[in-house]
């Protein structure tokens, strides 16, 4: 039977991959946004409560895109 070794833990890119996944996320709040001018008031709640969530989502990168910088420094 094979033993699995985890890979080890690289971090050297996470704040490149954080910033990505802002811009995907304000491109895609930006898409569901002009899609609601065609949408039903019902669509438009929905879109309007994900990019909301999208909004939560982003601080969260921000935040996690501080904690590597100060990790960072520390080391």
């Amino acid at each position: 039977m094979a033993h699995n070794k985890p890979n080890p833990d690289d971090r050297s890119d996470n704040v490149e991959k954080l910033q990505s996944m802002i811009h995907h996320t304000i491109e895609n709040m930006e898409e569901a946004e002009a899609a609601m001018e065609f949408s039903s008031a019902e669509d438009r709640a929905q879109i309007e409560a994900k990019n909301e969530r999208r909004r939560d989502a982003i601080d969260g990168f921000r935040s996690e895109i501080k904690d590597e910088a100060h990790s960072r420094k520390d080391s």
